[in-house]
């Protein structure tokens, strides 16, 4: 018979498996001398630790929530790499960095919807819950997001439905 340490164990072990990732992945990298994948990996440590430590946050941090953390990374670098292209050749060097933040984020995040599949999920979700009025994107953006949150963001689905609705 299996302990209920054990068990307690194996759920840590298996919760801590994207942590250890990024763990085993600083580890690398500072061994490889390799700064800007240091830096991103201390970086997404820090914002897991901001999350841990959050008020009303008990327990342990899974894969899930792990995951989570670094796709808000991704959206907010996202944003700044918009920023730092308006400046033009002046952020070259900023840009680069951005990008290759974003793609280390991406290694770990589950692939996103094309745009193809994307409007058919939003044609069929809108036939679904019989939207027919730009004012009722919201309730279609948040039945979406329940069940494929991580697969497609918010903006995305509403610029969509808005497309669709305008030009049926």
């Amino acid at each position: 018979m299996i302990g209920a340490n054990t068990v307690a164990t194996a759920r840590a072990r298996t919760s801590m498996g994207l942590e250890n990732q990024l763990n085993d992945t600083l580890k690398q990298a500072i061994k490889d001398k390799d700064l800007r994948m240091a830096d991103v990996v201390r970086m997404l440590k820090t914002k897991i630790m901001e999350r841990r430590t959050a008020k009303g946050f008990s327990g342990e941090m899974d894969d899930a929530q792990v995951l989570d953390v670094i796709g808000a990374y991704r959206k907010q670098l996202q944003k700044a790499l918009a920023e730092f292209e308006k400046v033009g050749d002046r952020a070259a060097s900023q840009i680069a960095q951005i990008r290759s933040e974003i793609e280390f984020c991406e290694r770990y995040l589950p692939a996103g919807m094309d745009e193809a599949a994307l409007r058919t999920l939003v044609r069929e979700r809108l036939d679904a819950l019989r939207i027919t009025d730009a004012k009722q994107v919201g309730r279609l953006v948040g039945d979406i997001m329940k069940t494929h949150k991580g697969q497609v963001e918010a903006a995305d689905v509403k610029r969509v439905a808005d497309a669709l609705l305008t030009n049926p």
